[in-house]
């Protein structure tokens, strides 16, 4: 791989999804929506895009044992480390999957969740649909969602923050599904139980590098010939070196069925 390639190369998706639950905006958030969910002991909650299993202990740990956790996931990869990390919690369930279809029977759990995973499916709303079934009635489903076409960085260059902004959106499948939740979810049966607007905000350069890629999507931005190789030289010296600022809104909503 050439030193070009290297530097627009994506990060391997399994570090990704780690690192960015570990900073203190991912713990902070994840706190919240797992409050919002209102888990009891032995209900049956469903993960629905669980990844490496990033937050199936601490549903499990909510619902205890008289209760149980599935994890469906489309990738095996996925599904493999999320069996390594889960392997001593025999509560939690494992199932190959697709949002679109997912693998359980109508009205079979309590509570529902997805995280940052709409953002990403070819159909959010054939994929809020899919949750609805699966609920019982009473059931609530929590939604976890950003708005990338509210990212900003603050620069100097203002024009050349705006254009690296709109690229990272548009390569995002579904990068405003978290202001369209609510309307999804109450086109596919939900009543909307509680709607929070989170500002996730960076000001450390190497954390937003790490979770938005600064430097891989302004070597992507330079091939697509959306700034130029100097322009992108003198907007990451700056970020680096200056006092650095970066956010965009992050969605929490839950829907009862």
């Amino acid at each position: 791989m050439t030193q070009h390639a290297e530097a627009m190369a994506a990060p391997d998706p399994i570090t990704y999804l780690d690192a960015a639950a570990g900073t203190a905006v991912g713990q902070d958030y994840k706190q919240r929506f797992l409050g919002a969910l209102d888990l009891s002991p032995g209900h049956a909650v469903v993960d629905i895009g669980c990844g490496p299993g990033t937050d199936l202990g601490r549903l499990a740990d909510a619902v205890g044992e008289t209760g149980s956790v599935i994890g469906i996931d489309r990738e095996p990869r996925m599904l493999a480390e999320a069996g390594r990390r889960l392997a001593d919690r025999p509560n939690v369930e494992l199932r190959r999957g697709d949002v679109h279809d997912l693998p359980l029977a109508d009205s079979c759990v309590d509570r529902a969740r997805t995280d940052r995973v709409l953002q990403h499916v070819d159909d959010p709303g054939a994929a809020i649909a899919q949750a609805r079934r699966v609920l019982r009635p009473g059931g609530l489903f929590g939604m976890a969602e950003p708005d990338w076409d509210s990212l900003v960085v603050a620069d100097e260059d203002v024009t050349t923050s705006r254009r690296f902004s709109r690229f990272v959106a548009g390569r995002v499948r579904n990068a405003t599904v978290g202001r369209d939740l609510v309307r999804l979810s109450t086109v596919a049966g939900f009543e909307i139980n509680s709607v929070e607007a989170v500002s996730v905000v960076f000001r450390d350069f190497e954390t937003a590098d790490q979770i938005l890629g600064l430097r891989r999507n302004s070597a992507r931005a330079v091939a697509a010939a959306v700034f130029t190789e100097a322009e992108a030289g003198g907007w990451l010296h700056r970020l680096r070196t200056d006092p650095f600022l970066a956010g965009f809104t992050f969605y929490l909503v839950t829907a009862r069925a």
